[in-house]
């Protein structure tokens, strides 16, 4: 009998019974039969404060805005409203302008670094006074210093004239600031100082002045077949090779392609030689003509007719004229 007539008092609990929020919720919440620590689960609320909230241990709580926020979380979670629980707590705790408490664990202090910067500025501080207050004190206390007559004085400032050096004779200009004689164009009109024009006599040979012809190469001096004497570069000897150039003196081989790009490049020893692949459009480029020596399927060809030449070209006919 004494179980039912519990029943329908628990039933009877709201928002608005209790003597504060605190109970009313803690009444609320046994009569659904919740543990603190189920509420605590739903409300993700520390059990403590819910705890601290039933008690209204209010101290122990965090700042006002959080304790409001736990008893609106508290009371929807028993499924009742949030905003009258709110109501209920601010009418019972009216205290609006309460400034904000630490969070709890939290231990208030200065921080002891801060005090020790503070102590040194000071220290330094004083120690620049004391100091500055001393040295005033030595300078008044010191003898004025020593003052020179005014013969002696007079004596120092005097600026003594410099002696007279007298010069000599100006000496010759050096060899190398003459006047160097007029350069003579060879084969030009001469101006002589009267005013007559002598011409001189014009340079035998049809090609004075110029550079003389490279070195020609007697064809019969020539090996007639091709004997690898040095290093063979090019195609490899398994694959097959129309034209072979053999260097007779050091020189520079560049070999490009149908588009102008470098297929090969290499300086020369005497007795090195190439292989020229079977590729159309191949060039080769040479600093001499007369130092490469052209075989034609192992066969001489003499010499390399320019220095720019085609190597299908040097395979369909002979090198030179």
């Amino acid at each position: 009998m004494a179980s039912e007539s519990d029943a329908p008092r628990s039933e009877s609990w709201d928002l608005h019974s209790g003597g504060d929020i605190g109970a009313a919720l803690k009444a609320i919440r046994e009569s659904k039969k919740l543990s603190l620590e189920q509420l605590a689960d739903m409300t993700r609320v520390r059990r403590v404060y819910l705890a601290d909230i039933e008690a209204m241990r209010l101290d122990r709580l965090p700042s006002r805005p959080f304790t409001i926020g736990y008893i609106r979380a508290y009371a929807e979670a028993l499924g009742l409203d949030g905003e009258i629980a709110v109501e209920r707590f601010k009418s019972e705790e009216p205290i609006l302008d309460e400034p904000l408490r630490a969070p709890v664990g939290v231990v208030e202090g200065g921080d002891p670094r801060v005090v020790a910067i503070v102590a040194g500025v000071l220290v330094i501080l004083v120690a620049i006074v004391l100091w500055n207050i001393a040295q005033r004190a030595l300078m008044a206390g010191a003898p004025p210093p020593p003052t020179a007559s005014p013969q002696a004085t007079a004596k120092a400032l005097a600026v003594a004239s410099p002696p007279v050096v007298p010069l000599g004779a100006p000496l010759p200009a050096p060899v190398e600031s003459t006047t160097p004689p007029p350069y003579e164009t060879p084969g030009m009109p001469i101006i002589n100082p009267d005013g007559t024009v002598t011409t001189p006599k014009s340079v035998q040979g049809p090609r004075s002045g110029l550079a003389p012809e490279a070195p020609t190469v007697d064809p019969a001096t020539l090996p007639q077949v091709f004997v690898a004497t040095g290093p063979v570069y090019g195609a490899p000897r398994d694959q097959p090779s129309a034209v072979t150039l053999q260097a007779l003196k050091p020189a520079s081989l560049i070999v490009r392609g149908q588009d102008g790009q470098i297929y090969f490049a290499r300086q020369f020893a005497a007795g090195d030689a190439f292989r020229a692949p079977q590729v159309g459009g191949l060039t080769a480029d040479v600093s001499q003509p007369a130092s490469f020596q052209v075989f034609v399927g192992g066969r001489s060809r003499g010499v390399l007719p320019a220095p720019q030449v085609s190597l299908s070209k040097l395979a369909e006919g002979p090198a030179g004229p």
